[in-house]
């Protein structure tokens, strides 16, 4: 379990510092995320560097869709998932704060 967590561990480091790299030797693919803004409750914006943007809904949006599904077992999956893509979504507002701060 120890070694599942460890390459855990050096897989989000790899990707972070990746990231960190990427934004400041100014990568300039269309798809680079160059800033995210907001928080789940009050929904996130995504702007990419080719000047688009997108806004997915707030945290409560997203868990009331999870809701609509018949299964428990797909309601739970889906609540899962949008927990985790919303943590995911402020650890890289943070790290893109901090690659740019440098």
């Amino acid at each position: 379990m120890r070694t599942i967590w460890a390459a855990l561990a050096a897989a989000v480091a790899g990707v972070l510092l990746g990231m960190a790299g990427a934004v400041g030797a100014g990568v300039t693919d269309p798809d680079t995320i160059v800033r995210v803004e907001g928080d789940a409750a009050h929904g996130f914006g995504i702007h990419r560097h080719d000047g688009s943007a997108t806004y997915p809904p707030t945290d409560s949006e997203a868990r009331a869709e999870c809701g609509e599904y018949d299964r428990f077992r797909d309601r739970v999956r889906c609540r899962t998932e949008v927990r985790v893509w919303y943590r995911d979504l402020a650890e890289l507002q943070r790290s893109l704060e901090w690659a740019l701060a440098r």
